[in-house]
C-alpha cells in the first residue's frame, strides 16, 4: 500500500502523466484497471494563470477518478504558485510539479528538467508551491543532467527540504530523454536518502516488472507512461488479456468515456490516438490499425469495434 502524507492508496502502482494521453477518460479507465492513482497532463502555470479556455478544459474531473492528481509545468516560482493556488480549488487531492520533462519545448523555457539545472529556482517553486496549497505536493524528476552530472540525489535532499510529500524519479538523465536503460541503482540510492516516499519511474511495462521495481530498488511506488497507452490492464496483476474479444471490450470501453467526456472538437483525432493502440503486436494489427486511422467519425469507429468484437466472439 502506498501513502502520501495523509493519502493512502489502494495500489502502490500510479499512471504518469503523459501529455496528450492522460485526460479524463484516460485516468477514468486506468483507475477502473487498477491504477492507484492517476496523474493529469501537465499544466502549464501560465495556461492558469491567463485562465486560457484551453488550460482551464484540462481541469476536468469526475469523483469517480478519485483520487487525482494535477501536474504544474513552469520556471517561475510566483506564477507557479498563484498556478497552485487556482490550481487548488479545483480540489485534486494532490499536485505535482514536473521537474523532468526533456521535451525541448518545456526545458527551452527553462522548466521541466532543465530545473535540475538550476536548483536555486527549482528549491523556490517547490517552497511557493507548497505555501499556496494545502494540499500534499510531489516533485517528478530525473536522476540527473547526464552522466557527467548525476545530480538526482543532491536534488532529492533539496525537494524534502523545500516541503515536497514525495519525489518520483524517471531512472534516467535529462540527456537520455527516453532512450538507453533505466538505472534502477539511482533509484535506490535517492530511496535511501529520503524520508517522504519515492517512486521509481521507467521501462516497466507489467506489474510483475513494477514489483521487481520496488524490490530492487526499495522505491513505495511505481509510476507507468508509455506501457499504459493501450494497456491500461498494466495495472493490474493479470496483466492485458489473451484473447481479442477482451482486448476490444477494453477499447469500447475507452470509447465510451472519451464519447461521454471529451468535447467534440478533439474527439475524432483523440480517440484514433488512443484506439490504434490497442492493436499494436496483435496478429492482422496493420489492417485494423489502419482501419481505425480511416474512420471518418466516431459512428464508424464504434461500428468497426463492434463489427470486430462480433467476428471474434
Amino acid at each position: 500500500m502506498l501513502k502520501i502524507a495523509d493519502r493512502t492508496f489502494t495500489s502502490p502502482l500510479v499512471l504518469a502523466p503523459l501529455a496528450g494521453y492522460t485526460d479524463l477518460p484516460f485516468r477514468l479507465l486506468c483507475r477502473e484497471q487498477g491504477a492507484g492513482y492517476c496523474v493529469s497532463e501537465m499544466i502549464s502555470c501560465h495556461g492558469l494563470c491567463y485562465r486560457q479556455q484551453k488550460t482551464l478544459d484540462m481541469l476536468l474531473s469526475v469523483p469517480e477518478e478519485r483520487p487525482v492528481s494535477f501536474q504544474l509545468f513552469g520556471a517561475d516560482p510566483d506564477l507557479m504558485a498563484e498556478a497552485a493556488a487556482i490550481l487548488s480549488s479545483y480540489q485534486p487531492d494532490m499536485i505535482d510539479i514536473n521537474m523532468g520533462c526533456p521535451v525541448k519545448k518545456v526545458t527551452k523555457r527553462g522548466a521541466g528538467a532543465a530545473l535540475l539545472t538550476d536548483p536555486g529556482r527549482a528549491e523556490q517553486i517547490i517552497e511557493k508551491v507548497v505555501g499556496r496549497t494545502a494540499l500534499p505536493v510531489t516533485v517528478k524528476i530525473r536522476i540527473g543532467v547526464n552522466a557527467a552530472l548525476l545530480n538526482g540525489e543532491e536534488f532529492a535532499r533539496m525537494a524534502e527540504g523545500a516541503g515536497a510529500a514525495a519525489v518520483i524519479v524517471h531512472g534516467r538523465t535529462w540527456v537520455q530523454g527516453f532512450a538507453g536503460t533505466v538505472d534502477r541503482e539511482m533509484i535506490a540510492r535517492i530511496k535511501k536518502a529520503l524520508t517522504i516516499p519515492v517512486l521509481g519511474n521507467g521501462d516497466v511495462h507489467s506489474f510483475q516488472q513494477a514489483m521487481a521495481m520496488m524490490r530492487e530498488t526499495g522505491c513505495d511506488g511505481v509510476m507507468i507512461g508509455r506501457a499504459a497507452l493501450g494497456n491500461p490492464w498494466v495495472f493490474s496483476e493479470q496483466g492485458r488479456p489473451a484473447g481479442l474479444p477482451a482486448i476490444l471490450d477494453g477499447a469500447i470501453r475507452h470509447l465510451t468515456l472519451m464519447e461521454h467526456y471529451l468535447a467534440a472538437d478533439r474527439m475524432i483525432g483523440v480517440v484514433r490516438n488512443h484506439l490504434g493502440r490497442y492493436f499494436k503486436l496483435l496478429p492482422g494489427s496493420s489492417e485494423v490499425r489502419k482501419a481505425i486511422y480511416q474512420s471518418p467519425s466516431i459512428a464508424a469507429l464504434r461500428q468497426l469495434l463492434f463489427t470486430l468484437r462480433d467476428k471474434t466472439a
